[in-house]
Formats: structure tokens, C-alpha cells, sequence
């Protein structure tokens, strides 16, 4: 797979808490520029971005994050508030302590809510996976197809680890069809990011890859 394949499939991500618009309108250039799937940035940059970019690359952004612990209410409103501002594309966090207590129901409707609020933009369903158990894992796979979101997406990159092979592999073997996967966190290099598409994964959340092609066309490899 070229580099120019591969980066149709990343969304080109910055979501530290210190981030300014001066480099939330690079993360912009750079996805226009090198073809991304998408920028994944903070709610609060949205309208703007969106305003900047012209519809010249998607924008994605998170909800419920980093944590997944706020009420289905908030969570919908933020859905709302991000689209309205033109959002494409929502990464949203689940509640892990419900995932913990069991309260599958609970995690299936909150998806579902977001999904509504969502029409016919992408969701993408964030289960943390380095704090759960692999039956966990599988039990999110079940939850995610049946709720009718997008995606399945690992990590939020905020949390004790990211994105494992083992992991989207797991994911490609339990999810439903109609559901697509997403890696993100810590994907450091050209090689991982192959390998993910490889195992299943149809998107790669990273803020790293823009950096390697450019270091790489630096040094003339």
C-alpha cells in the first residue's frame, strides 16, 4: 500500500487540551494538502475549522471526552451543537463503568440516541479498550452493531494505552457487517499503520503520520 493510500484512511488528529488555532488550521493545511480521511480536533474549533476548510476535508470531532462518564443529555447536546457547527463525523466515548456494571442496555440506547442525533453523519463508538476485559471487547463489538453506529474505535488516546494488533484483530472477528473499524493511539509509524489496515481496521486516528511522510520526503526515502 502507497502513502497516499494509507492516508486516505488516517484522521489527521490534534486534541490536546493546549491546542491553539494556529495549529488546529496547520492540522487543516495538512489534511488538505496530503488527502486525510478527516482532521479529529476539539468541539470548540469546529465552526471554524469547518468554515476554513470549505468541505475540502471532513471534520470529525469527539464527544463525551476523554471519559465517557456524562450523561446521555450531554452527550446529545454536544452531538447536536458539533453538527450544527459542522461536524461530519462524531467520535463519541461510551460510559465505561455502565460497560462494568453491565448495563448493556443503557450503553446500546446512549449509542442510539447519538445515532439519531447524528442523521445521516458518521459515529464512531470509542470503548477504551485498554481498560476492559477481552469478553468486554466482544460484548462492545455485539453492542456497537446492533445500535446501528458507524464504527468501533479503540481508544481515545487519553487513557493508559492505545490501539493494539491484537485488539482491531479482535474487533474484525466480532463485529457485525455494517460496522467499520477505527485504531487510534500510538500509531508510530508507517509500518503499524499497514499492518492495522491490514488486520481490519478501515480508519487510523493519529496525529504522528503527516509527520513521518514529511520527515521521510525530507531525508529522500
Amino acid at each position: 500500500m502507497n502513502v497516499s493510500e494509507v492516508l486516505k484512511h488516517v484522521d489527521h488528529t490534534l486534541l490536546q487540551q493546549t491546542a491553539t488555532w494556529d495549529e488546529i488550521r496547520q492540522i487543516c493545511d495538512e489534511a488538505m494538502e496530503y488527502g486525510t480521511a478527516s482532521i479529529c480536533i476539539p468541539p470548540s474549533y469546529v465552526k471554524q475549522a469547518a468554515e476554513y476548510v470549505q468541505g475540502k476535508v471532513a471534520v470529525c470531532t469527539v464527544i463525551g471526552f476523554p471519559n465517557g462518564y456524562m450523561t446521555t443529555n450531554v452527550k446529545e447536546c454536544e452531538t447536536k451543537d458539533a453538527i450544527a457547527n459542522g461536524a461530519a463525523e462524531i467520535d463519541m466515548v461510551i460510559n465505561v463503568g455502565w460497560l462494568k456494571d453491565k448495563k448493556y442496555d443503557c450503553i446500546e440506547e446512549e449509542i442510539r440516541t447519538l445515532k439519531t442525533a447524528c442523521g445521516d453523519k458518521i459515529l464512531k463508538v470509542i470503548i477504551e479498550t485498554c481498560l476492559l476485559t477481552d469478553e468486554e471487547k466482544v460484548k462492545m463489538c455485539e453492542i456497537v452493531t446492533k445500535s446501528g453506529a458507524d464504527y468501533i474505535k479503540t481508544s481515545t488516546g487519553f487513557s493508559t494505552a492505545g490501539a493494539t494488533f491484537a485488539d482491531v484483530k479482535l474487533f474484525a472477528e466480532h463485529v457485525g457487517p455494517n460496522v467499520k473499524i477505527k485504531a487510534a493511539g500510538g500509531i508510530s509509524s508507517m509500518d503499524d499503520a499497514e499492518r492495522f489496515l491490514s488486520l481490519g481496521a478501515d480508519r487510523l486516528g493519529t496525529s504522528r503520520m503527516i509527520k513521518i511522510v514529511k520527515k521521510e520526503n525530507a531525508e529522500g526515502y
